[in-house]
C-alpha cells in the first residue's frame, strides 16, 4: 500500500480502474489541499466548499467507472476545470440587477481608465481603484471572474467565454449580475466616486 504513494496520477487511476479503492484514496489525498483551496477561494464558503468538492469526486469517479476518462497526464487540470463548473453552476443560481453608474453618471469602470500624468490625478484613480477592487471582492466568483477578465484583463467576450468554457451569453450574464451586484453594495454601502 505504502507503494501507491510512489505510483503517478494515471498509474493511481488505473489501479482505481481495474478495483484498487485505495489508489483513489491516494490520488484525493495527493491533490486535496489544492483542490479543496480553489474551490474555497472561488465560493468563500468552507461548508459550500467542501460540498462542491465531494461532488467533485462523485463526478471524478464516475467518470472513471465509466471509462470516460481520457486526459493523460492532467489530472489536477481536468479536476480543476470540473471543479471550475461546479462553482459557476452554482452561482448561477444567484440573481441581481443592471449597470452601475457612478454618481456623476460615468460606468464605474470610466473611473479606471482615464490616464492623467498628474499626482493628484493618480491618487485619485488609486482611491477610485481601491475602491472598486473592494467591491469586486465581494462579489461570487464567478462575477468576479468575469469583471476581472472584461475590465481588468480588457478582453473581450469571446476570449472570455473560451477562457471559462462557455458561451458567450452566459458570459454577458454573468456580466449582468456582476454588474447588479455592484450597484446594489454601491447603494448598500453608500459609496461615492
Amino acid at each position: 500500500m505504502k507503494n501507491l504513494i510512489t505510483l503517478t496520477d494515471e498509474q493511481l487511476i488505473a489501479l482505481f480502474k481495474e478495483g484498487n479503492t485505495y489508489a483513489m484514496e491516494v490520488l484525493v489525498n495527493r491533490h486535496k489541499e489544492r483542490i479543496h483551496t480553489s474551490i474555497y477561494l472561488m465560493v468563500k464558503d468552507k461548508y459550500l466548499a467542501e460540498d462542491i468538492f465531494q461532488d467533485l469526486f462523485i463526478k471524478v469517479i464516475d467518470t472513471f467507472r465509466a471509462g470516460k476518462y481520457k486526459e493523460e497526464n492532467k489530472f489536477v487540470q481536468w479536476a480543476l476545470r470540473i471543479a471550475h463548473n461546479l462553482c459557476v453552476d452554482h452561482f448561477r443560481k444567484v440573481k441581481s440587477k443592471a449597470v452601475i453608474r457612478t454618481s456623476e453618471g460615468l460606468d464605474i469602470f470610466e473611473v479606471l481608465n482615464f490616464a492623467e500624468p498628474s499626482s493628484e490625478d493618480k491618487m485619485m484613480r488609486e482611491q477610485s481603484s481601491e475602491k472598486v477592487m473592494r467591491l469586486v471582492s465581494m462579489l461570487p466568483e464567478d462575477q468576479r471572474e468575469i469583471i476581472i477578465l472584461r475590465h481588468f484583463a480588457d478582453l473581450k467576450f469571446r476570449e472570455i467565454s473560451k477562457i471559462l468554457n462557455c458561451s458567450v451569453n452566459t458570459a454577458l450574464g454573468r456580466m449582468r449580475y456582476a454588474l447588479l451586484n455592484l450597484r446594489k453594495l454601491i447603494e448598500e454601502k453608500q459609496i461615492a466616486f
